[in-house]
C-alpha cells in the first residue's frame, strides 16, 4: 500500500501543474494480476483495485493498515468495471457482472477476488473508510440501482446517474457510492458545480477511448485549476473543493463520498457566473 498525502487548501495556490497532479491524481490502478491500494490522508480514504487472472486474490491489511485484516475497523465499496467475476466474502460468494456494484461492511475477514474468465478479466474498482458500525454485505446490479436521469442536451450535459451505496439502497456507516454516465454528445458532469465541506468526495474516471481526456476541475470556486485525466484514473476532492469535468467525449465516472452524513443532496451551490 502506498501513501498519499493532499495538499492543503492553502498550499493549493502555489501549484504549478505537475505538483497539481501529484497533490490529487491517482494513476498506474488496474495493473493485471495484481492488488493496488492508495491510503490517502483525506477522511482516511483508500482507493484501490484489483484484476485477478487465472488464481483468485485476497484483500489483506498489510502492515501499514496495524490490523488483522483489511474490514477490521473499515468499510468497502466495489464496482466492476471489467468482465464478470465473484468476491468472495467470509466463505459466501458474489458474482458481479460488469458495473455491478458490492458493499462490504466492517467486521468482514477474508475478502476474495476471482475472475470468470481469465481472457476477459473482472476489474475491480475499490474505495473503503474507516466505520465505526457495522451493516451487512450488500449487492447492487446496475439494473437495480436507483436510476436519475439529470441534465440537458441544451447544457451538452444528460447522464444516468446509478445510486448503489446510499440512505435509500444498501445501507453503509458513512461510504456513499455510485456511478454515472453521459450520454452520447453530452461532456459535462456536475456543472453548475458544488462543493460539501461535510464530505469528502474521489472520482473514477472510465469508459475513456485511449485519446480522449477529461479535463477535471477543481479548487475554490474564485480560483479554479484543471487536471488532465485519461481513462481509468481517480481523483481526490476535498471538501473545499468544486469537481466537476469536461471530456473530449461522453464517458463515465464512479463517484464516492465519506463524511458527517449521507445526504445526497447535502451541497452548496456554486452559481456559474462566480467561477474565476
Amino acid at each position: 500500500m502506498r501513501v498519499h498525502h493532499c495538499p492543503g487548501i492553502h498550499e493549493y495556490p502555489l501549484l504549478d501543474t505537475d505538483s497539481l497532479r501529484a497533490g490529487y491524481l491517482l494513476e498506474d490502478l488496474f495493473l493485471e494480476g495484481e492488488i493496488i491500494l492508495v491510503a490517502t490522508d483525506l477522511d482516511r480514504a483508500i482507493v484501490g483495485s484489483v484484476v485477478p487472472l487465472v488464481s483468485p486474490l485476497s484483500l489483506d491489511a498489510g502492515p501499514g493498515m496495524r490490523a488483522d485484516h483489511f474490514c477490521e475497523r473499515r468499510e468497502l465499496g466495489i464496482l466492476n468495471l471489467g468482465g464478470t467475476g465473484s468476491v468472495t466474502v467470509d466463505g459466501i460468494s458474489h458474482e458481479l457482472a460488469k458495473l455491478d456494484c458490492l458493499y462490504v461492511g466492517r467486521g468482514a475477514r477474508d475478502i476474495v477476488f476471482a475472475s470468470a474468465a481469465a481472457d476477459q478479466a473482472a476489474q475491480f474498482y475499490l474505495l473503503s473508510y474507516p466505520a465505526h458500525a457495522e451493516y451487512p454485505v450488500g449487492k447492487a446490479a446496475q439494473a437495480g440501482a436507483n436510476k436519475l436521469v439529470l441534465g440537458s442536451a441544451t447544457e451538452a450535459n444528460v447522464r444516468h446517474l446509478y445510486q448503489c451505496i446510499h440512505e435509500q439502497g444498501i445501507r453503509s456507516c458513512q461510504l456513499v457510492m455510485g456511478c454515472t454516465e453521459l450520454q452520447p454528445g453530452s461532456v459535462w458532469n456536475t456543472m453548475p458545480p458544488h462543493t460539501h465541506m461535510r464530505r469528502s468526495e474521489i472520482y473514477m474516471y472510465f469508459n475513456l477511448p485511449a485519446k480522449a481526456r477529461v479535463f477535471h476541475l477543481m479548487g475554490p470556486a474564485d480560483e479554479t485549476r484543471h487536471i488532465v485525466m485519461a481513462n481509468k484514473e481517480v481523483v481526490v476532492s476535498p471538501g473545499w473543493s468544486i469537481h466537476a469535468g469536461v471530456g473530449t467525449e461522453a464517458y463515465s465516472f464512479c463517484w464516492g463520498m465519506g463524511g458527517e452524513n449521507q445526504d445526497y443532496a447535502d451541497m452548496d451551490p456554486v452559481p456559474v457566473e462566480t467561477l474565476r
